[in-house]
């Protein structure tokens, strides 16, 4: 049975933001990591930059809502958002199309990234060597079923912060909001990182996307930092806009 979120001994660190859907800011980077609970499972959005972090995550959402996680959701492969996959055994993991490639193809320069922003570089090639790739590409959008009516859809809404971005989006119920997973396309507390994998041009694009499929009263959940409203992604859709010469 679930508690959505009311145990004592993991529920500190973890904000509720509506029934069976909660996160966590990591210590670090403070990037953000969620999880959704239906019945039968849950689905666990991002998993850190360690496979102790993803360690951690498993076992304060097993005290969470007493059910195993399922389902991972990568928003995009950067790695203080996926290199805790592997501590998620016999786990769904979806990505969106082309980031099970470039995760393999690419191995090296996830390792080297996190060690360049402190990760130690043994955790990092530990975590690197058995990280687990998606094994289902998201290309449009595609419903997860968790059991109990509760469904989370995946959407592909990029590119923009990388050339794989995807959404989390679940659906309000009992009069809750409906809460959209960002990922890096928004970010809280600091200004959008755009590394050499960014796409700025699309960015803006990418931005409306997640608010159409969001809505004006949605809550977003970005990458890093606090939860914002609709006019605060759409703020910063400008600011993206004007700082890349995009309309």
């Amino acid at each position: 049975m679930e508690n959505h979120g009311d145990s004592p001994a993991a529920g500190a660190r973890w904000e509720r933001l509506a029934p069976g859907v909660v996160r966590r800011r990591l210590p670090g980077w403070d990037a953000t990591v969620g999880a959704i609970a239906g019945t039968t499972g849950v689905l666990v959005v991002d998993t850190g930059s360690s496979l102790h972090e993803g360690v951690e995550i498993r076992r304060e959402l097993q005290d969470l809502f007493a059910l195993p996680v399922t389902h991972i959701a990568l928003t995009h492969p950067h790695f203080d958002h996926v290199l805790g996959t592997a501590a998620f055994a016999g786990v769904q993991v979806y990505g969106a199309v082309g980031v099970a490639e470039l995760l393999l193809r690419e191995r090296d320069e996830l390792r080297w990234d996190a060690v360049r922003h402190g990760v130690e570089p043994d955790v990092a090639a530990e975590a690197v060597e058995l990280l687990v790739r998606p094994h289902h590409p998201v290309s449009g959008e595609l419903t997860v079923d968790l059991g109990g009516g509760r469904r989370v859809l995946l959407a592909n809404v990029g590119p923009g912060h990388t050339a794989h971005d995807l959404a989390v989006l679940v659906a309000g119920t009992g009069g809750a909001p409906e809460v959209v997973f960002c990922g890096d396309l928004v970010e809280e507390s600091g200004e959008p990182q755009a590394g050499p994998d960014a796409l700025p041009h699309a960015w803006p694009g990418a931005l409306d996307r997640l608010l159409a499929l969001g809505g004006d009263d949605a809550l977003y959940v970005p990458g890093h930092g606090a939860v914002v409203d609709a006019a605060f992604v759409r703020a910063q859709r400008d600011t993206l806009a004007g700082r890349f010469g995009v309309s």
